[in-house]
């Protein structure tokens, strides 16, 4: 596991979730300057006047001129009235400041909520939209999903990974003890089955502090494995056990991954993972892999790319369960999520040998090479909107 960069490592598979950022829950940076739109309904966000100036409108695109009339932020949502769903969300409306935003909606009953940080929602009066109800490329609208509705997911999830820590750590003692006899063939299997096991937890690594670095970082810029003094844990093990070192090189390493593992699964006792990693991370596992596996940068001798791919799988899948409840109801595309998710993991598996074996990713033909970034990509698309539907918001009513 390792922390993404941020969104945009791939330009296609990052599309969908710009699309639904933008338009649904950003649409205009905030804090923009007032751009000239005459065509636009200039609204009013404050604590005494929410939603003032727009008064009718006719389904298709709206366009609004919002500003922050109070003297401190806020965020500001345009709501159905009747469903309660949010196919706007600007976020972070500075006091004083104007954002252009737009919304394509159909007809129907509409109004915006003014959410002062220090105050109740302020609810603007309903506006009826007249015209048609099936209008083209219209705003998803996303019903807010509130902290506490992630609570009990992320409790579901933490007590996951506590019932696989005790795994992970008999993984390392199995790995540590092969070291520990000089049995380098046998190492190998076993960190590949304690890494894959490690490469499942991909939700909960915002939790787990330092011990992720100790335990799965990277080597420093300009190093590698082999080569990087401070690097510690699955990297530098795999990097020694495939570049020949013997065992009594291995061995401190080995050991020291015990114990990481072993006061990691302490310290997750009394962890907790944050609600809002939930959501986000079921889709950064994916991105990362994209990142840091279909790329070969972490790849240290093993070439077991494709295995670590797998775990992540995996661990999407895993991340995706506690919140399926969430997404019921709000994700039309969840069937075709877990679809893409269950397809990617079967063309991943086929490259795994009855032995156990994995066929290196620089092996696969170039058809093989596109099929696979193919269905990652589209997975991971897929997986996108889901980070922004599960973002906290604050109920409105």
């Amino acid at each position: 596991m390792r922390r993404a960069t941020g969104y945009g490592l791939l330009a296609g598979g990052i599309a969908a979730l710009i699309a639904v950022e933008v338009v649904v829950t950003l649409a205009t940076a905030p804090g923009a300057r007032d751009a000239a739109a005459p065509d636009a309904h200039t609204v009013t966000a404050g604590i005494s006047g929410c939603g003032r100036g727009w008064t009718h409108a006719t389904a298709g695109t709206q366009t609004f001129r919002v500003r922050n009339t109070s003297i401190a932020g806020m965020e500001v949502y345009l709501q159905s009235a009747v469903r309660g769903e949010v196919v706007l969300d600007l976020e972070s409306l500075g006091a004083g400041t104007t954002t252009r935003a737009q919304a394509t909606i159909p007809a129907g009953r509409y109004r915006f909520v003014c959410l002062p940080a220090d105050e109740d929602p302020v609810a603007g009066p309903v506006v009826a939209v007249s015209g048609s109800r099936h209008v083209a490329n219209a705003t998803p609208g996303i019903r807010p999903v509130t902290q506490n509705d992630l609570i009990p997911p992320s409790k579901q999830y933490g007590a996951w990974i506590q019932s696989r820590l005790p795994v992970l750590e008999s993984d390392a003692e199995a790995l540590n003890a092969d070291v520990a006899s000089g049995d380098l063939a046998a190492a190998r299997a076993d960190w590949l089955t304690a890494h894959r096991e490690y490469e499942s937890l991909g939700a909960a690594y915002g939790a787990f502090g330092d011990a992720d670095t100790a335990i799965n970082g990277m080597p420093a810029s300009g190093r590698t494995a082999l080569d990087d003094p401070e690097l510690t844990g699955f990297h530098k093990i795999e990097a020694l056990l495939w570049s020949g070192a013997p065992a009594n090189a291995v061995a401190p390493f080995t050991s020291r991954l015990v114990g990481d593992v072993d006061a990691m699964r302490r310290d997750f006792a009394t962890a907790r993972i944050d609600p809002l990693d939930i959501g986000l991370r079921a889709h950064e596992i994916l991105e990362n892999a994209l990142q840091f596996e279909l790329t070969g940068k972490a790849d240290a001798g093993s070439h077991t790319t494709l295995a670590t791919l797998d775990a992540n799988l995996t661990g999407t899948r895993e991340a995706l369960d506690p919140i399926r409840g969430i997404l019921k109801t709000r994700y039309a595309d969840l069937a075709k999520t877990d679809a893409a998710v269950d397809s990617a993991q079967r063309l991943v598996e086929s490259y795994r040998a009855p032995d156990g074996s994995w066929t290196p990713l620089a092996s696969l033909t170039t058809a093989q090479r596109e099929q696979l970034d193919a269905q990652v990509d589209e997975t991971i698309e897929l997986l996108a909107p889901i980070a922004a539907i599960c973002d906290i918001r604050r109920a409105a009513s």
